[in-house]
């Protein structure tokens, strides 16, 4: 049998054990590759304006007050999941991990339940509790009773409680703007996100880097962002966009106004 000539290195002993111990490493990266892993993938979602129609129906329908007529738009902000029942591979992973668009999530952390009928149900349950909210925040701002006056939102197949805020004011610039005949936005098209309670405190959502980018995408200058998160705010931070951080609906209001009037606004 004719000699392959190999040098010496090639065909001592050690370098030969460490071929055969590479191939089982070369083995699992090639399984692993293909095999599901328990990561979602999220990517900037759709925006709605509070103040106009979302797939074809108004947003925000008031009765037992008048409605105002509005300039500019408030957008609530949304990011797009994989469903829980997709299990992306490590090269899905690991491409959307490079891409600053796209986001990596433990799937437990955006579904905590596993089954998508569940997950559905409870981010369907989120929204109606945060529309509820949203009502109770903006009218007790206003002074108003909710026994006499009515809200009613809209907000088609978006789900989750991260649209309370921009609910919120939205339901304000309908019943009263700014108080002085003017609107919230100063005719800008104001973007946020944030969950709000009844007594109008705002709260941390989560995947605010995604969510300025869909912002920007829509042509908001402006982004409301729980203060608490306003580190997430500054990743990727689209030019050209301004990021206004809040603890309360009150917070909000009052830096939309300082915007209009030329004021000091808070930053992060």
């Amino acid at each position: 049998m004719p000699s392959l000539n190999l040098p010496p290195a090639l065909t001592a002993p050690r370098s030969r054990a460490l071929a055969l111990c590479a191939l089982p490493v070369v083995a699992l990266f090639a399984v692993a590759a293909f095999v599901p892993l328990p990561f979602t993938l999220e990517q900037p979602g759709v925006t709605a304006d509070t103040l106009g129609a979302y797939q074809g129906r108004p947003v925000i329908t008031i009765t037992g007050a008048q409605q105002r007529a509005t300039d500019g738009q408030l957008r609530a902000v949304t990011i797009t999941a994989t469903n829980p029942g997709y299990r992306n591979s490590l090269w899905d992973s690991l491409r959307a991990w490079a891409d600053p668009k796209q986001a990596v999530v433990p799937t437990a952390e955006v579904y905590p339940q596993t089954d998508p009928a569940k997950a559905q149900e409870v981010t369907t349950q989120q929204m109606t509790e945060s529309q509820d909210n949203a009502a109770l925040a903006a009218l007790g701002y206003l002074k108003l009773s909710p026994e006499q006056v009515k809200v009613s939102i809209d907000l088609g197949d978006i789900g989750g409680p991260s649209a309370g805020q921009m609910l919120a004011l939205g339901i304000v610039d309908k019943l009263a703007g700014d108080g002085r005949g003017g609107d919230l936005t100063g005719g800008r098209t104001v973007a946020g996100t944030g969950t709000v309670d009844p007594d109008g405190r705002v709260g941390a959502v989560g995947g605010i880097p995604l969510k300025t980018q869909a912002a920007a995408r829509d042509g908001a200058t402006v982004f409301l962002l729980p203060r608490s998160e306003c580190a997430q705010g500054k990743v990727n931070t689209p030019a050209g966009l301004q990021l206004v951080p809040v603890d309360t609906l009150s917070d909000s209001i009052a830096a939309l106004q300082a915007l209009r009037d030329g004021g000091a606004v808070p930053h992060c």
